[in-house]
């Protein structure tokens, strides 16, 4: 008897997880991206669609989001987030278990190469950079030290390097933290720094799947570093770091905006081309948009809503660009190209559109706009000096499509790195075009 009301309960249970609702878009990946900024631009997207009654309701396990919405004739709709680390939503992807991956990083070769049935994610239309975000390394708020360069992480985060007089500060030993290995942060600061140096990470590290519990961790413990997404830094302090021949750089949201700064990210959103979900196409579009890039900012991360800001003169700087400093204003945006090509990568074909929306707001499309060319160290600095012409020139032709002419070209090569070119991610960070406006 006692077997068969347990039979008849199992079967209850299994009729009402049946019963219950599959989601109308499922987005699965990045912590990162799903604790907050996910759930608030499907929250803001629905809404521009003309929903109503937009609201979260509760789920479990933990980093698990659901927001429900209602249409207009009563019927509901679901959108499940899922925000258990990047590499899950490829996973997930290909399980048919996501609609939309939010990626903290770029999608890895494998990775392309495992969901090419569902079409080339790495396509303009597919890979959607949404926002900007830099690894902040932190330290307690008491800590006296200032600034690291990226070798000297690799070893502090590899256990090579044990206590903080060795660094130059006080406090004896450190204490590592760092993200899980689920995480696009982690991922991002492995290829950024420990791949770099082929150190890996040290056993003694603390490792968290939370961003906010992450930072609290640090900001309370004396000995303690730790790396975090840009909006997490919390309580913590900053340090400033240095990649290669590079200034020291805090991470400034102006310095995070155009890449600039050594621990600068992309963040994303895959929406395969095979797909026909029409909440997927229309939260990518919303996201892009100028009120979807303002939930980003309200967000904590760094919107790809374009700016000008003056620049402060260096002594590091040439002295025609000194002088440019003085006479113009720098937009808060970077070119930069496919690896191994002059051809714009995804997100400068998307920031294109935005330069040429901003000199059409400001007029400034007739001979305002000065392009300023560098590229990574080559044998011949000559031919460092040419590259970085014909990537400005690259850029030039895609303006003047859009009605916009130029005041100047200049090229500096090699100089005012801003990451090391020891490695293909510096190179390609140093292989940029500015946009300055008078």
């Amino acid at each position: 008897m006692l077997r068969f009301k347990s039979l008849i309960l199992l079967c209850a249970i299994t009729q009402l997880a049946l019963a219950q609702p599959v989601a109308d878009l499922h987005i699965q990946g990045s912590n990162t991206i799903g604790a907050n900024l996910g759930p608030a631009l499907v929250t803001a997207m629905l809404i521009e669609q003309g929903f109503h009654d937009v609201h979260s309701i509760p789920v479990t396990p933990a980093n698990e989001y659901s927001i429900v919405a209602t249409k207009t004739l009563g019927q509901q709709i679901r959108v499940d987030v899922s925000a258990h680390g990047s590499g899950t939503g490829f996973t997930s992807l290909k399980a048919g278990q996501a609609d939309l991956v939010a990626s903290s990083r770029p999608i890895k070769d494998a990775e392309l190469v495992d969901l090419e049935a569902l079409g080339d994610l790495k396509s303009p239309a597919a890979e959607q950079v949404i926002a900007i975000d830099g690894l902040a390394i932190i330290v307690h708020p008491d800590n006296p030290l200032n600034q690291l360069n990226t070798e000297q992480l690799a070893k502090v985060f590899n256990g090579e390097i044990t206590t903080w007089e060795a660094l130059g500060g006080v406090g004896g030993p450190i204490n590592l933290y760092a993200r899980d290995d689920q995480s696009g942060t982690w991922d991002t600061f492995e290829e950024l720094v420990l791949s770099r140096a082929h150190h890996p990470l040290s056993s003694r590290a603390h490792r968290f799947e939370s961003s906010e519990k992450l930072s609290d961790a640090v900001s309370k413990d004396p000995h303690a570093i730790g790396f975090i997404g840009l909006p997490y830094i919390l309580a913590a302090k900053p340090l400033a770091i240095v990649d290669g021949a590079s200034q020291p750089m805090l991470p400034l949201n102006s310095l995070i905006a155009s890449e600039d700064y050594p621990l600068s990210r992309r963040l994303f959103f895959y929406l395969p081309p095979t797909s026909q979900n029409p909440l997927a196409k229309a939260l990518v579009t919303f996201t892009q948009s100028a009120e979807g890039q303002a939930i980003v900012a309200q967000n904590g991360f760094i919107a790809q809503t374009v700016q000008a800001s003056r620049v402060e003169p260096g002594a590091h700087m040439p002295a025609d660009y000194q002088a440019l400093t003085q006479q113009a204003q720098r937009l808060s945006v970077n070119f930069r190209f496919e690896e191994g090509s002059a051809t714009l990568d995804n997100k400068a074909r998307q920031d294109l559109l935005r330069v040429i929306n901003y000199l059409k707001i400001h007029d400034k499309l007739n001979k305002h706009v000065t392009l300023v060319g560098f590229g990574d160290v080559k044998d011949d600095p000559e031919r460092a000096q040419l590259l970085s012409k014909l990537r400005a020139m690259t850029v030039r032709r895609e303006l003047e499509k859009s009605g916009v002419v130029l005041r100047e070209i200049r090229a500096y090569g090699a100089q005012m790195p801003v990451a090391a070119n020891t490695e293909d991610e510096g190179r390609l960070k140093n292989r940029r075009v500015e946009v300055w406006v008078d």
